[in-house]
């Protein structure tokens, strides 16, 4: 019987390029809202006997996460051999640790949540910070994929002799990838932190490289501070107009408008739906699952470590 792929509201295309990749069946929900607020949810699917993979990027969870507890508890009452959360973006892994008395570390909190609802977890490329690895958070299995080799085949076959740029340090795994799989140069700025929306960046001499289109490469573009003063720091090199590649597109509040001016293209994947998705990673996904993928179990250095 083949898996049963079911979205969750905005989640239609990535699940419809996951169930043809995977050979699965593409299901439907029905979901709405009563008047006081609360959450209908109907699988229009028979989940019995199937593995039941419920698709849901967590760019916006507190918004859809109780509709999708409700999704994966009705696949299991009604016979769902598992029940699988295929979540692009994970959510909630900023808060790591307790940074002021009395604060929530939520993605202690998240986590718990998601591993007593599902029966494993697909996902790409969390932004961990302090946690070494999603096995060191969840109780279930994860499955955590990685889009840098992606990112690299369409830098290599759009754009032409190639500079790849990290936008801080953070993203120096990014941009050294990416660099040695299309045989590029690469280099990192150094990015200080003011606040949320306030940055500064400092580029090395790049004159070098002046013949090439430097291609600013990130995981996460958010608010966008960091990647347009990145551009500003490159054009004011003397460099061609830069590029920008990233995995996750949140493009918080008015990140687009700010950021779009400062670079020739922005490409991202479509883990988070977005008018710059052009790299798909649904079949990363769907050869996941039917590859049953996980990641390595946590040792005992990784355990508490929020």
């Amino acid at each position: 019987m083949p898996r049963l792929v079911l979205p969750l509201p905005g989640n239609e295309g990535f699940a419809a390029r996951l169930a043809e990749a995977a050979g699965a069946e593409l299901g439907r929900l029905e979901t709405r809202r009563f008047p006081d607020g609360e959450s209908y949810v109907r699988l229009l699917a028979d989940p019995a006997g199937r593995a039941v993979d419920l698709v849901c990027t967590l760019a916006d969870p507190d918004a859809g996460f109780l509709r999708l507890a409700f999704a994966a508890d009705a696949a299991r009452d009604l016979g769902a051999a598992e029940v699988n959360l295929v979540a692009p973006y994970l959510a909630y892994m900023r808060q790591d640790r307790r940074f002021l008395d009395g604060e929530s570390v939520s993605s202690r909190t998240f986590a718990r949540l998601v591993s007593c609802t599902f029966d494993r977890v697909v996902t790409v490329d969390p932004h961990l910070h302090r946690h070494p690895a999603l096995q060191g958070l969840y109780t279930v299995p994860t499955a955590t994929l990685h889009a840098a080799p992606l990112l690299a085949d369409w830098i290599a076959a759009h754009v032409r002799a190639p500079l790849i740029v990290g936008p801080d340090e953070e993203s120096e795994q990014w941009a050294g990838a990416i660099a040695r799989r299309i045989g590029a140069p690469h280099a990192v700025l150094r990015k200080t932190r003011h606040g949320d929306r306030s940055v500064d960046v400092a580029a090395p001499d790049l004159s070098a490289w002046r013949e090439r289109t430097p291609v600013l490469v990130d995981d996460i573009a958010s608010s966008g501070r960091t990647l347009a003063a990145a551009a500003q720091q490159l054009a004011a090199q003397g460099l061609p107009p830069a590029e920008c590649v990233v995995v996750h597109a949140l493009f918080a509040q008015d990140a687009w408008a700010q950021l779009a001016p400062h670079f020739a293209r922005i490409i991202s994947t479509d883990t988070v739906p977005h008018r710059s998705n052009g790299i798909g990673l649904a079949p990363l996904a769907a050869d996941a699952l039917l590859r049953g993928v996980q990641d390595p179990p946590a040792g005992p250095h990784m355990k508490g470590t929020a």
